[in-house]
């Protein structure tokens, strides 16, 4: 691609010259590191679903040709594209998350997996990405365009989704979703009235959460008092990276990862821990933090009211989601079950995130002002 003159007004050659090469490198760096760590950390959990040692390893590669063939093309969208596509996703993804609330296939108490053609895929991962996007739209409309009511759809479509969420139920994504929502409606220009109000509002949530899912108390109460419940993977998650120190036991040499179910999804980040020490972990989250950091940096001198709040809450969505999973490893706040983004092994998380980072990289792409390619 370096090949590309930058008189080359081709699609593939416009994309090249004005794509943010720093953050497409520092994900494409993120998504190696995730090979490495799935390699080291699936074939223990294989093992003992009586799978070949690299069922994971293998089931990961391959989605890794569909993870990175979607972030590029995506890329490749206009605003208005990137716009068009997150409508078609919020409401595809919708309408399948309230049909697994009925017919999917339920674990550990909640629906949130639905069998398609042979695959599972959870569809609610989808939602986060897409309603990012179009409530960016909707709170950017309502201030350019007379009268339109922008901030009431928005608001109406977070209901309908946390609906779905909570019918799972996905107490945490929903809090997660509505995290990103409320940070972007912030940005937007939020009064101060209704910055206590949502507060307040999420502080009730948050209550009614505890005392109606069982589940939910549960893990409360097992991180206020780590002797009230079951903390195994949690205390497992510690033990790996007091085992780790500073410089890792070396790689492969990890032990703990034989008995933490989720060593290779949820918790991969503890294995991370033991096998590579302290000094590799903080130069994870360098690179998450670089990521974040990049994207908001690229944004400083964005003038439209879209880009910036739909580039805004993508970069939220990505690094709550991030410092979510790393703090419960560390045993910093309750636990919930979320993937290390592009570092953990599961194809709809992968693939959700593929799209929402290639709307990124779309939305920051160096645009002619005033307008762009719309």
């Amino acid at each position: 691609m370096s090949s590309f003159a930058r008189t080359d007004i081709s699609l593939l050659g416009r994309w090249w010259w004005t794509v943010d090469r720093w953050l497409l490198a520092s994900l494409l760096l993120l998504i190696g590191a995730g090979v490495l760590m799935v390699l080291g950390a699936s074939p223990p959990v294989a093992e003992k679903l009586n799978l070949d040692s690299f069922h994971f390893f293998r089931r990961h590669l391959a989605l890794l040709i569909p993870v990175l063939a979607v972030m590029f093309v995506v890329s490749l969208l206009s605003p208005t594209g990137v716009r068009r596509l997150a409508v078609v996703l919020l409401g595809v993804a919708l309408l399948l998350t309230l049909i697994t609330v009925f017919v999917g296939d339920e674990a550990k108490g909640a629906r949130r997996w639905l069998s398609l053609g042979g695959l599972s895929i959870q569809p609610s991962e989808f939602l986060k990405p897409a309603l990012a996007v179009i409530a960016a739209w909707l709170f950017a409309a309502q201030r350019q365009v007379h009268r339109f009511p922008g901030d009431a759809i928005a608001a109406t479509l977070l209901a309908a989704v946390l609906l779905a969420l909570m019918l799972q139920p996905d107490f945490g994504m929903a809090l997660t979703v509505a995290a990103v929502w409320f940070a972007q409606y912030f940005l937007a220009g939020l009064s101060v009235f209704w910055v206590g109000a949502l507060v307040g509002i999420g502080i009730g949530g948050l209550m009614v959460g505890y005392f109606s899912f069982s589940h939910v108390q549960s893990r409360i109460d097992t991180f206020i008092d780590p002797t009230v419940g079951d903390n195994y993977q949690v205390e497992t998650s510690l033990r790996a990276f007091s085992n780790g120190g500073l410089f890792g036991r070396g790689p492969g040499e990890g032990v703990v990862k034989d008995h933490l179910p989720d060593a290779h999804a949820d918790f991969i980040f503890a294995v991370v821990g033991e096998e590579f020490g302290v000094i590799v972990c903080l130069l994870i989250v360098g690179l998450f933090a670089f990521i974040v950091l990049r994207g908001l940096i690229r944004l400083a001198d964005e003038e439209d009211l879209f880009v910036l709040l739909a580039s805004a809450g993508l970069l939220t969505q990505f690094g709550l989601q991030a410092l979510i999973n790393m703090a419960v490893t560390l045993r910093l706040v309750p636990t919930k079950g979320m993937t290390l983004p592009f570092m953990s092994y599961g194809g709809s998380s992968m693939l959700a995130l593929a799209i929402g980072m290639g709307m990124l990289l779309a939305l920051t792409r160096w645009r002619p002002k005033p307008g762009g390619w719309q």
